[in-house]
């Protein structure tokens, strides 16, 4: 008889600690740490409502959801799913990185054979979806066999995106929404809501080879029956959820969890477009639902039986409806998205519904995220249309508090008394202001490490946390970011060309004016750049066109991708390739350099909690 428990119904098989190590025998991922989580009753230091979220999302190893569909979950932030076709395997969303793949899909193939992949599909844009491809398959492999590597439209472009041109501020911002430099326990990292935590392994993509360009697609693969429903602007810009009908199944992708999802992350990202999430939720309600067992995703766990589905459906349809409806009604009587936030709460009908509550999104964001998608960033008021900048304003508001002293001393009161939002704000004040203050900066972190304890969201708590701790310690050594190869590979010249364009230094460039030319060798792409007016300019052009410029560059793409895929950055990859003969340079070779030496690279750890 099965567990009725639906995290660990149809269970397995797992390794302990669902450990799993790089060739070198470093360790990507493992859920050693996590043992406090054992405890049923939640820990004074953790929401209760996120305890349970966290000691749910333990559960890992291979699962079996319905007949031939099978998921690998909490061997990595996200789950893959395994379906066994006529030939061999569909693999949807091969993870973060190859490692936790590969592992992944070796559990299944101990225990059900080792069938080879016959597919893989991903469902959206986003890094945990598609990282380890190559840890299930070899793309010359995939070739020989005719694999098809399906994905949503727009999947490249969006995929690459997000990682380039404010790849740096999210990669920062990150360490807050996952917590993933935080120790775990119970006064440190316990969860991240849709899972346990971001390994740490190797990204990589294979681009795909079939896209899915309609509203609805029916294709049989492997055997398997798949009717692909495309709901870009969703969760991800570029998304699919998808419907089984011989399996009777359902996959939302990330449209339907068991926890709140967010509108914009922490880390940053476009605003998600509430209602049309809800809309896709509804189709899927309507169109598929009826006709399936058993809905799933590729975070958390499945919900059977087609009464409980189909509810479980309607409420998180419900919910982002509810937040876009009354979010806009507010906004339009003249409310504010800080004020809304204060003023809305979930309908009676959801405040006890489990996977309504926000143990990754929250309320508070979410409405503050609608309000961006239709107003942006200013608030109506004017006095706040051109406001002072945090370390002058903090200083200002510190002297009118009648100084440091004075406001530590009414701002530990009120610290004494619980009001922990109120003290983070005023002593985060006094920290821009002045932020060798030890004091102010002891006092802020303990206000910030108690509304991490009482918060219900694992993004909440490991933002605030991070906050606390680099408050306390400072910020850890800089390592320069770098990008995975593969992703480098698949960026489009003009978005590599942005990135040059962003780096450039006003400053540095004002005065300057040249013509600059790159040749893609290999795919025949010709580029001319112009610097003029302190800014940096491109269109694409036919090679005749490129010869009329200062100077031209040229190199093939994947050349180009080799020498960006390190710590070095931009220029300095750039002027390493030519200095190797990587790079073929003609013309004024010092035009190039004097470009290069107008490009700044960016802070990997730049400040968020202090100046």
């Amino acid at each position: 008889m099965q567990n009725p428990d639906p995290t660990t119904r149809g269970f397995i098989a797992s390794w302990p600690d669902a450990e799993i190590r790089d060739a070198t025998g470093r360790i990507v991922w493992s859920l050693a740490g996590y043992e406090f989580l054992e405890a049923e009753a939640p820990a004074p230091t953790v929401h209760p409502g996120l305890w349970q979220q966290a000691r749910r999302n333990m559960t890992h190893g291979l699962f079996e959801v319905c007949e031939r569909i099978y998921q690998v979950r909490g061997f990595d932030l996200a789950n893959m799913t395994i379906i066994e076709g006529e030939r061999g395997v569909i693999v949807i969303d091969p993870l973060t990185c190859a490692e936790t793949a590969a592992a992944a899909l070796r559990l299944y193939r101990e225990q059900r054979g080792d069938r080879p992949v016959t597919a893989v599909i991903y469902s959206h844009s986003h890094v945990d979806h598609f990282g380890g491809v190559r840890g299930v398959i070899d793309e010359q492999d995939a070739i020989r066999r005719g694999v098809p590597i399906i994905a949503p439209a727009g999947f490249l472009w969006h995929t690459v995106a997000e990682n380039m041109i404010a790849g740096n501020a999210m990669s920062r911002r990150s360490q807050f929404q996952f917590g993933s430099t935080l120790q775990r326990g119970v006064c440190g990292q316990v969860d991240c809501g849709l899972g346990k935590s971001l390994p740490n392994g190797t990204v990589t993509l294979i681009p795909p080879t079939r896209t899915i360009e309609k509203e609805r697609e029916r294709h049989v693969v492997d055997g398997i029956e798949i009717v692909f429903a495309l709901a870009p602007e969703s969760e991800a810009p570029s998304e699919m959820f998808f419907f089984f009908p011989q399996l009777r199944a359902l996959n939302l992708a990330e449209l339907g969890q068991h926890t709140m999802h967010n509108l914009c992350p922490l880390r940053g990202a476009q605003v998600r477009d509430a209602r049309l999430w809800s809309r896709y939720l509804d189709e899927a309600l309507h169109e598929f639902a009826p006709h399936a067992d058993v809905v799933f995703a590729q975070h958390n766990w499945p919900t059977w039986g087609r009464e409980t589905l189909s509810r479980f459906i309607a409420q998180q349809r419900d919910l982002y409806k509810y937040v876009h409806d009354q979010t806009v009604r507010l906004m339009n009587q003249g409310h504010t998205a800080v004020e809304i936030a204060e003023l809305l709460r979930l309908p009676p009908e959801l405040i006890d519904v489990d996977h309504a509550q926000g143990y990754y999104g929250t309320l508070v964001h979410n409405v503050k995220a609608v309000v961006q998608h239709y107003l942006g960033w200013y608030d109506g008021n004017p006095s706040r249309l051109h406001a002072l900048p945090p370390v002058e304003a903090s200083a200002r508001y510190v002297a009118y508090m009648g100084g440091a002293d004075a406001l530590l001393e009414r701002a530990q009161a009120d610290f004494q008394r619980g009001e922990h939002r109120w003290v983070a704000e005023v002593a985060s004040h006094l920290v821009f202001a002045d932020p060798g203050n030890q004091a102010a900066r002891t006092l802020c972190a303990a206000a910030l490490e108690a509304l991490g304890f009482a918060s219900e969201s694992a993004t909440w708590r490991n933002a605030y946390l991070l906050a606390a701790r680099e408050l306390r310690v400072g910020v850890p050594a800089a390592r320069r970011r770098s990008m995975s190869y593969d992703l480098l590979k698949a960026v489009p010249m003009e978005m590599f060309l942005d990135c040059l364009a962003i780096r450039l230094v006003a400053e540095r460039a004002s005065g300057h004016r040249m013509s600059l030319a790159w040749h893609i060798v290999d795919a025949r792409e010709h580029w001319a750049l112009t610097l003029a007016n302190a800014a940096l300019s491109y269109r694409p052009c036919d090679a005749h066109a490129a010869g009329a410029a200062d100077v031209s560059i040229a190199v093939s793409r994947d050349g180009l991708a080799q020498l960006l895929a390190n710590e070095a950055g931009i220029a300095a990859a750039i002027a390493s390739g030519i200095e190797a003969g990587q790079i073929a340079v003609d013309g004024d070779a010092a035009k190039i350099y004097a470009l290069l030496g107008m490009l700044e690279e960016f802070e990997p750890m730049f400040n968020v909690v202090e100046p």
